[in-house]
């Protein structure tokens, strides 16, 4: 399920981001200390406080829109099957987010200096890969799962109100 106006956008993006953060500084973490430990799953949520409000502020700012434009060029709303437009939106968001987020990470938690260019290209060859693998596989069935659920679940009860005070 996709969301259908602006508050369901919001509350999408701020649910895809917070497991799709979650997971890429998990994973950076685990790049630098030489592998996964099980102190990095709690080691990621005091990055995820300042990396969390940026992804959401990204997507909703200029991610949003461009990637269904850009994924709009190769998949036809309406024509081709719904799952070739979600991936093709899911594609092109990672596309877009994960330089930006890249970026971001690499001023804010890299010593880069005058290497910021190619520790910030070193950083995002590294992440997309894995940001691509997560959004397709995991948490893009996974959040539009539980945002599917939650929205006919409310929209189930907003009817039954509805009926009620009619």
């Amino acid at each position: 399920m996709l969301p259908q106006n602006k508050f369901q956008d919001v509350i999408f993006t701020i649910l895809m981001a917070a497991v799709m953060v979650y997971a890429m500084i998990c994973y950076n973490i685990s790049l630098n200390v030489g592998g996964m430990q099980n102190f990095v799953f709690l080691a990621a949520f005091k990055e995820m406080i300042i990396m969390l409000p940026v992804a959401v502020a990204i997507e909703l700012i200029f991610v949003g829109k461009l990637a269904q434009k850009l994924a709009f060029r190769f998949v036809t709303p309406g024509k081709d099957p719904m799952i070739m437009t979600i991936l093709g939106i899911s594609a092109m968001s990672v596309v877009l987010m994960c330089p930006c987020m890249s970026l971001v990470a690499t001023f804010l938690f890299k010593d880069a200096g005058f290497e910021l260019i190619a520790v910030w290209i070193e950083t995002t060859v590294k992440n997309f890969p894995m940001a691509l693998c997560w959004q397709i596989f995991f948490a893009g069935p996974v959040v539009r799962g539980i945002f599917g659920f939650f929205v006919k679940k409310f929209s189930k009860n907003s009817m039954v109100e509805v009926k009620k005070a009619a």
